[in-house]
């Protein structure tokens, strides 16, 4: 049987101890990297970052920026048109609008590209033809909100309008129902002494006495 030295025994402590820290550090590391994956991933947390990088930014660099927030915002407003029509297996707008989007995130890579240009001159001569694209982009997706907006209103038309019809018909019905019933009243109010009149004669009757 070996036997161990005190030395030895604190040295092995110590080797533990630093693998054990060294453990803690990967899987800290390993978190840290998945919650950044997330949070770039993240829609909403990274279009509040653009904006905000888009206020604190200055000259030339802050234009590229507002051209990505524009180009953002107009691909946001056209996913949430798209989803309202993404269960129709008729329409063709969801695959045209992905379409769009891959467009979209290749102009966002070349935006994001022009951001790290030094040159202004080189910049200014690049900034029509990038604003041209975001331009371009934001018209095809009013496109698509637009015949997303007729397709929803013409379905929405048409019920309001046959709703319409069968509120008219309930209510013709419960006119007549009132009507008939009225008829039944009068009917019976001849064959029967109005009661204010027997209600004076006991009265007056009263009064006698």
């Amino acid at each position: 049987m070996v036997q161990v030295t005190g030395i030895e025994a604190i040295l092995i402590g110590l080797g533990v101890i630093m693998l054990l820290s060294f453990a803690v550090l990967v899987t800290f590391v390993l978190v840290v990297r998945s919650a950044v994956r997330r949070v770039r991933r993240n829609r909403t947390v990274s279009g509040a970052a653009l904006r905000t990088r888009a206020r604190l930014a200055h000259g030339s660099q802050r234009t590229v920026l507002a051209l990505r927030v524009r180009l953002d915002e107009t691909l946001r407003s056209g996913r949430a048109a798209v989803e309202l029509v993404a269960d129709s297996s008729r329409s063709e707008l969801p695959r045209l609008f992905r379409r769009i989007g891959d467009e979209g995130s290749v102009l966002d890579l070349q935006l994001r590209l022009m951001e790290s240009e030094t040159d202004d001159r080189a910049l200014a001569d690049e900034l029509p033809a990038a604003r041209q694209r975001v331009e371009q982009v934001e018209a095809l997706v009013k496109q698509v909100r637009t015949a997303v907006a007729s397709g929803l209103s013409g379905s929405t038309d048409d019920a309001l309008t046959a709703l319409g019809s069968e509120v008219d018909r309930e209510v013709a019905a419960l006119h007549a129902g009132i009507e008939q019933l009225q008829a039944l009243n009068r009917r019976d109010g001849r064959t029967a002494p109005p009661p204010t009149t027997t209600f004076t004669t006991v009265r007056d009757e009263g009064t006698q006495r």
